[in-house]
């Protein structure tokens, strides 16, 4: 992907947006050993247009040798909207949950924001490190919580889901995030793989992604942008893929 056309992407979102999108790739690099992951050639980067709007999708993927794929996605409709969206998927012999973030900002404001580790075991429980972990993180008080979707069930009793309603709420995200990732990368990396493929990882990752794939919301937009085909593709290629999940080496 051509670095500049990221670059340039990013500086013009909205500022939590880009400090987020930085943070991430920063954290990456300092915590992993950054292998590619192969996009499909027509979905790294992405033009349409949305009611007369032009829409970009920037699409950046790795992977490492915990997980089969990590992939920072930002997206721009004109003026008016910028998105964020983050997903980790662990390889189907490391036993660890799902770290996913997304933010929403419409006309400058962020209308969504969310931070979990969702845990994919059969008990719907994260590990006892990951807990001991998160119960030690600060808590963080928002004025605007916001209520979970109906298919919200593989998300975690810790996941954030608020409205930041002003700059310190906006910076106490982004702090409650970096506390997320740098803990589940630390653990990550002191994880020992399993002897071979669990069955359950596999079947908690498939939930996982096929519960995303009912966000009305995000279909929509993909949809009526690039048409109904297109963003069935999207939905099951890029952003919440588990035909891959036999793989449990660098590739």
């Amino acid at each position: 992907m051509d670095q500049v056309r990221y670059q340039s992407l990013c500086q013009h979102q909205h500022p939590l947006i880009s400090q987020l999108a930085k943070t991430i790739e920063s954290t990456w690099n300092s915590e992993f050993v950054l292998y590619p992951y192969k996009i499909p050639t027509d979905l790294g980067y992405v033009e349409g247009s949305l009611e007369g709007e032009k829409l970009m999708i920037e699409n950046r993927c790795y992977q490492t040798a915990q997980f089969r794929k990590i992939h920072l996605e930002l997206a721009k409709v004109g003026k008016h909207l910028d998105i964020l969206h983050c997903v980790m998927f662990p390889r189907p012999n490391f036993p660890l949950p799902i770290f996913g973030v997304d933010l929403v900002a419409g006309r400058g404001q962020i209308s969504a924001a969310i931070v979990d580790l969702s845990p994919i075991s059969s008990n719907k429980q994260l590990p006892i490190q990951y807990q001991q972990a998160l119960q030690k993180i600060p808590q963080a008080h928002f004025s605007q919580p916001r209520a979970l979707p109906a298919w919200g069930d593989i998300f975690s009793d810790f996941c954030l889901f608020v409205c930041p309603t002003n700059p310190l709420e906006e910076t106490t995200f982004l702090t409650q995030v970096r506390h997320f990732l740098s803990l589940h990368c630390q653990l990550s990396n002191q994880t020992n793989p399993v002897q071979s493929i669990e069955p359950s990882i596999v079947a908690g990752q498939r939930y996982y992604c096929l519960q995303q794939q009912k966000n009305d919301k995000t279909r929509r937009i993909l949809e009526r942008a690039f048409g109904t085909d297109w963003a069935e593709r999207y939905l099951q290629t890029m952003l919440f893929d588990y035909a891959d999940t036999s793989i449990v080496a660098i590739t």
